[in-house]
Protein backbone atom coordinates (compact mmCIF):
# COMPACT_ATOMS: atom_id res chain seq x y z
CA UNK A 1 0.00 0.00 0.00
CA UNK A 2 1.18 3.74 -1.22
CA UNK A 3 2.54 6.04 1.47
CA UNK A 4 -0.57 7.70 1.81
CA UNK A 5 -1.29 5.37 4.77
CA UNK A 6 1.06 7.06 7.02
CA UNK A 7 -0.46 10.35 6.75
CA UNK A 8 -3.83 8.46 7.07
CA UNK A 9 -2.98 6.86 10.12
CA UNK A 10 -1.52 10.89 11.43
CA UNK A 11 -5.18 12.14 10.03
CA UNK A 12 -7.16 8.81 12.61
CA UNK A 13 -5.09 10.20 15.31
CA UNK A 14 -5.71 14.07 14.57
CA UNK A 15 -9.77 13.30 13.96
CA UNK A 16 -9.64 11.15 17.77
CA UNK A 17 -8.50 13.74 19.75
CA UNK A 18 -9.69 16.87 18.36
CA UNK A 19 -12.94 17.92 16.70
CA UNK A 20 -11.52 21.40 15.44
CA UNK A 21 -11.65 21.46 11.08
CA UNK A 22 -7.89 20.79 9.24
CA UNK A 23 -5.60 23.62 8.64
CA UNK A 24 -6.49 24.89 5.56
CA UNK A 25 -10.11 24.12 5.25
CA UNK A 26 -10.41 21.27 3.15
CA UNK A 27 -7.15 19.59 3.98
CA UNK A 28 -4.63 18.25 6.27
CA UNK A 29 -1.10 19.18 7.68
CA UNK A 30 0.80 19.95 3.95
CA UNK A 31 -1.27 18.62 1.62
CA UNK A 32 -3.85 21.01 -0.77
CA UNK A 33 -3.24 22.95 -3.78
CA UNK A 34 0.17 24.19 -5.43
CA UNK A 35 0.87 28.08 -5.00
CA UNK A 36 0.40 28.04 -8.56
CA UNK A 37 -2.02 25.74 -10.53
CA UNK A 38 0.12 25.40 -14.17
CA UNK A 39 -3.55 25.03 -16.23
CA UNK A 40 -7.27 25.65 -16.19
CA UNK A 41 -8.49 22.74 -14.53
CA UNK A 42 -12.09 23.67 -16.15
CA UNK A 43 -10.82 23.12 -19.50
CA UNK A 44 -9.88 19.69 -18.50
CA UNK A 45 -11.81 17.29 -20.75
CA UNK A 46 -13.76 14.17 -18.50
CA UNK A 47 -12.31 10.77 -19.90
CA UNK A 48 -14.57 8.65 -22.05
CA UNK A 49 -15.17 5.27 -20.21
CA UNK A 50 -13.86 2.75 -22.59
CA UNK A 51 -12.63 -1.40 -22.16
CA UNK A 52 -9.12 -1.35 -20.39
CA UNK A 53 -7.58 -4.02 -19.40
CA UNK A 54 -7.56 -4.71 -15.44
CA UNK A 55 -4.28 -3.52 -13.48
CA UNK A 56 -1.98 -5.50 -12.16
CA UNK A 57 -1.34 -4.18 -9.00
CA UNK A 58 -4.60 -2.98 -6.52
CA UNK A 59 -7.14 -5.55 -7.26
CA UNK A 60 -6.43 -8.40 -4.92
CA UNK A 61 -7.97 -8.07 -1.12
CA UNK A 62 -5.76 -5.75 1.07
CA UNK A 63 -5.46 -4.41 4.63
CA UNK A 64 -5.66 -1.35 5.66
CA UNK A 65 -5.97 -0.62 9.58
CA UNK A 66 -6.50 -3.78 10.76
CA UNK A 67 -9.72 -4.26 8.36
CA UNK A 68 -9.68 -6.07 4.76
CA UNK A 69 -11.02 -4.87 1.50
CA UNK A 70 -12.21 -7.52 -1.46
CA UNK A 71 -11.95 -5.15 -4.67
CA UNK A 72 -15.33 -6.24 -6.91
CA UNK A 73 -14.53 -7.87 -10.37
CA UNK A 74 -17.21 -6.27 -12.00
CA UNK A 75 -18.28 -1.94 -11.52
CA UNK A 76 -21.79 -2.85 -13.65
CA UNK A 77 -24.85 -1.84 -11.44
CA UNK A 78 -22.99 -0.07 -8.89
CA UNK A 79 -24.60 3.28 -7.45
CA UNK A 80 -23.96 4.74 -3.61
CA UNK A 81 -24.13 8.27 -2.05
CA UNK A 82 -21.84 9.17 0.88
CA UNK A 83 -19.26 12.02 1.36
CA UNK A 84 -16.27 12.76 -1.01
CA UNK A 85 -13.01 14.10 -0.31
CA UNK A 86 -9.85 14.84 -2.30
CA UNK A 87 -6.35 14.70 -2.13
CA UNK A 88 -3.56 17.06 -3.71
CA UNK A 89 0.27 18.24 -3.96
CA UNK A 90 1.49 15.51 -1.23
CA UNK A 91 0.85 12.85 -3.38
CA UNK A 92 0.88 14.39 -6.46
CA UNK A 93 3.44 12.28 -8.66
CA UNK A 94 3.29 9.12 -6.57
CA UNK A 95 2.69 5.68 -7.53
CA UNK A 96 -1.25 5.35 -7.52
CA UNK A 97 -2.33 1.71 -6.43
CA UNK A 98 -2.70 0.67 -9.64
CA UNK A 99 0.74 1.43 -10.77
CA UNK A 100 0.43 4.57 -12.51
CA UNK A 101 1.16 8.57 -11.73
CA UNK A 102 -0.87 10.10 -9.47
CA UNK A 103 -2.15 13.61 -11.03
CA UNK A 104 -3.85 15.98 -9.53
CA UNK A 105 -4.76 18.03 -12.04
CA UNK A 106 -6.43 15.00 -14.03
CA UNK A 107 -10.14 14.01 -13.94
CA UNK A 108 -9.38 11.12 -11.68
CA UNK A 109 -10.19 9.46 -8.28
CA UNK A 110 -9.38 6.78 -5.46
CA UNK A 111 -12.03 3.91 -4.09
CA UNK A 112 -12.06 1.17 -1.91
CA UNK A 113 -13.26 -1.34 -3.75
CA UNK A 114 -14.20 -0.55 -7.50
CA UNK A 115 -12.03 -2.17 -9.77
CA UNK A 116 -9.05 -0.63 -11.11
CA UNK A 117 -9.54 0.85 -13.63
CA UNK A 118 -12.80 1.81 -13.88
CA UNK A 119 -15.27 5.20 -14.81
CA UNK A 120 -17.91 6.64 -12.86
CA UNK A 121 -19.58 9.96 -12.77
CA UNK A 122 -19.93 11.77 -9.28
CA UNK A 123 -22.05 14.26 -8.53
CA UNK A 124 -22.45 16.42 -6.24
CA UNK A 125 -25.58 16.68 -4.10
CA UNK A 126 -25.70 19.95 -2.60
CA UNK A 127 -25.62 21.34 -6.22
CA UNK A 128 -26.04 19.06 -8.68
CA UNK A 129 -22.58 19.43 -10.43
CA UNK A 130 -21.67 16.05 -12.17
CA UNK A 131 -18.52 15.27 -13.71
CA UNK A 132 -16.90 11.76 -15.18
CA UNK A 133 -13.83 9.82 -13.12
CA UNK A 134 -11.53 7.19 -13.75
CA UNK A 135 -10.95 4.99 -10.85
CA UNK A 136 -6.96 4.23 -10.88
CA UNK A 137 -6.17 4.47 -6.70
CA UNK A 138 -7.61 3.36 -3.82
CA UNK A 139 -8.99 5.08 -0.73
CA UNK A 140 -9.44 6.94 1.20
CA UNK A 141 -9.33 5.13 4.56
CA UNK A 142 -10.32 7.90 7.09
CA UNK A 143 -13.73 7.18 8.38
CA UNK A 144 -17.34 7.24 6.79
CA UNK A 145 -15.62 8.58 3.02
CA UNK A 146 -16.63 7.27 -0.18
CA UNK A 147 -14.74 8.51 -2.13
CA UNK A 148 -11.55 10.65 -3.15
CA UNK A 149 -11.23 12.52 -5.77
CA UNK A 150 -8.47 14.65 -7.67
CA UNK A 151 -7.93 18.13 -6.75
CA UNK A 152 -9.75 19.13 -10.43
CA UNK A 153 -13.09 16.97 -9.79
CA UNK A 154 -13.11 18.68 -6.49
CA UNK A 155 -12.73 21.78 -8.06
CA UNK A 156 -15.42 20.94 -10.56
CA UNK A 157 -17.96 19.77 -8.05
CA UNK A 158 -17.38 23.18 -5.96
CA UNK A 159 -16.16 21.14 -2.78
CA UNK A 160 -12.29 22.21 -2.42
CA UNK A 161 -13.22 25.04 -0.28
CA UNK A 162 -14.98 22.64 2.52
CA UNK A 163 -12.76 19.61 1.93
CA UNK A 164 -16.04 17.04 1.46
CA UNK A 165 -19.32 17.06 -0.40
CA UNK A 166 -22.60 14.59 -0.25
CA UNK A 167 -22.21 12.80 -3.46
CA UNK A 168 -23.88 10.03 -5.71
CA UNK A 169 -21.14 7.42 -7.27
CA UNK A 170 -22.40 5.62 -9.96
CA UNK A 171 -20.47 3.14 -12.45
CA UNK A 172 -20.38 4.10 -16.18
CA UNK A 173 -19.93 0.97 -18.57
CA UNK A 174 -18.30 1.89 -21.58
CA UNK A 175 -20.34 2.38 -24.68
CA UNK A 176 -23.80 2.04 -22.75
CA UNK A 177 -24.75 5.92 -22.60
CA UNK A 178 -24.40 6.33 -26.44
CA UNK A 179 -26.33 3.68 -27.05
CA UNK A 180 -28.82 4.64 -24.44
CA UNK A 181 -29.10 7.62 -26.37
CA UNK A 182 -29.52 5.81 -29.69
CA UNK A 183 -32.39 3.86 -28.65
CA UNK A 184 -33.88 5.95 -26.46
CA UNK A 185 -36.67 8.51 -27.19
CA UNK A 186 -35.91 12.12 -25.32
CA UNK A 187 -38.38 12.62 -22.11
CA UNK A 188 -40.45 15.83 -22.61
CA UNK A 189 -39.77 18.04 -19.60
CA UNK A 190 -42.50 17.99 -16.78
CA UNK A 191 -44.64 21.82 -17.13
CA UNK A 192 -43.47 21.97 -13.13
CA UNK A 193 -40.60 19.76 -11.87
CA UNK A 194 -40.84 18.67 -8.79
CA UNK A 195 -37.33 19.72 -7.42
CA UNK A 196 -35.39 17.07 -5.81
CA UNK A 197 -35.17 15.86 -2.44
CA UNK A 198 -32.27 17.44 -0.23
CA UNK A 199 -29.84 14.46 0.74
CA UNK A 200 -29.68 13.55 4.76
CA UNK A 201 -26.91 12.51 6.72
CA UNK A 202 -27.14 10.19 9.83
CA UNK A 203 -25.47 8.02 11.98
CA UNK A 204 -26.11 4.43 11.53
CA UNK A 205 -25.70 2.78 14.90
CA UNK A 206 -26.91 -0.39 13.85
CA UNK A 207 -28.88 -2.72 11.97
CA UNK A 208 -31.19 -5.78 13.55
CA UNK A 209 -33.44 -7.76 12.34
CA UNK A 210 -35.03 -8.09 15.82
CA UNK A 211 -37.05 -4.75 16.50
CA UNK A 212 -36.37 -5.54 20.42
CA UNK A 213 -32.78 -5.19 19.62
CA UNK A 214 -32.88 -2.13 17.79
CA UNK A 215 -35.45 -0.37 20.35
CA UNK A 216 -32.81 -1.35 22.81
CA UNK A 217 -29.83 0.43 21.29
CA UNK A 218 -31.94 3.23 21.19
CA UNK A 219 -32.51 3.68 24.66
CA UNK A 220 -28.53 2.98 25.49
CA UNK A 221 -28.11 5.96 22.80
CA UNK A 222 -30.62 8.22 24.69
CA UNK A 223 -29.16 7.54 27.88
CA UNK A 224 -25.84 8.97 26.12
CA UNK A 225 -27.37 11.89 25.24
CA UNK A 226 -27.96 11.52 21.53
CA UNK A 227 -30.71 12.65 19.50
CA UNK A 228 -32.64 12.83 17.82
CA UNK A 229 -32.64 9.39 17.14
CA UNK A 230 -35.09 6.94 14.88
CA UNK A 231 -35.64 3.18 13.96
CA UNK A 232 -35.78 3.14 9.99
CA UNK A 233 -37.75 -0.20 8.61
CA UNK A 234 -36.90 -1.79 5.53
CA UNK A 235 -37.06 -4.93 3.61
CA UNK A 236 -33.59 -5.76 2.26
CA UNK A 237 -32.48 -9.06 0.32
CA UNK A 238 -36.63 -10.54 1.29
CA UNK A 239 -35.29 -9.84 5.03
CA UNK A 240 -37.17 -6.77 7.65
CA UNK A 241 -34.05 -4.80 8.66
CA UNK A 242 -34.54 -2.57 11.66
CA UNK A 243 -31.76 0.75 11.28
CA UNK A 244 -31.20 2.89 14.32
CA UNK A 245 -30.22 6.51 12.91
CA UNK A 246 -29.00 9.50 14.62
CA UNK A 247 -30.41 12.64 12.65
CA UNK A 248 -30.46 13.89 10.20
CA UNK A 249 -27.46 15.87 10.83
CA UNK A 250 -26.35 19.15 9.25
CA UNK A 251 -22.89 18.56 8.32
CA UNK A 252 -19.96 16.27 7.40
CA UNK A 253 -18.28 17.62 10.73
CA UNK A 254 -20.64 16.62 13.10
CA UNK A 255 -21.47 13.59 11.49
CA UNK A 256 -17.96 12.72 12.15
CA UNK A 257 -18.16 14.05 15.26
CA UNK A 258 -21.33 11.82 16.47
CA UNK A 259 -19.76 8.59 15.08
CA UNK A 260 -16.62 9.33 16.98
CA UNK A 261 -19.18 9.67 20.05
CA UNK A 262 -20.88 6.52 19.45
CA UNK A 263 -17.68 3.97 18.90
CA UNK A 264 -16.48 5.92 22.20
CA UNK A 265 -19.56 3.88 24.07
CA UNK A 266 -18.41 0.90 22.64
CA UNK A 267 -20.75 0.63 19.68
CA UNK A 268 -18.11 -0.08 16.93
CA UNK A 269 -20.81 -0.57 13.67
CA UNK A 270 -21.76 3.47 13.72
CA UNK A 271 -20.91 5.24 10.13
CA UNK A 272 -21.98 7.95 8.70
CA UNK A 273 -24.90 7.90 5.71
CA UNK A 274 -25.98 9.64 3.03
CA UNK A 275 -29.21 9.56 1.87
Amino acid sequence: MRVRAALLLVLLIISACSTAPPRGGGYYQDDGPQSSVPMDVWQVPEPTPKVETPSKYGNKPYTVFNKTYYPLKDAAGYRERGIASWYGKKFHGNRASSGESYDMYALSAAHKTLPLPCYARVRNLANNRSIVVRINDRGPFLDNRLIDLSYTAAARLGILGTGTGLVEVESLTPGEPALKEAQATPPQPAANPAPEAAPKLYVQAGAFASLDNAQALRVRLENGAFKPIEIQTARLDNQVVHRVRIGPLTSVEEGDIVAARVASLGINSAYVIVE
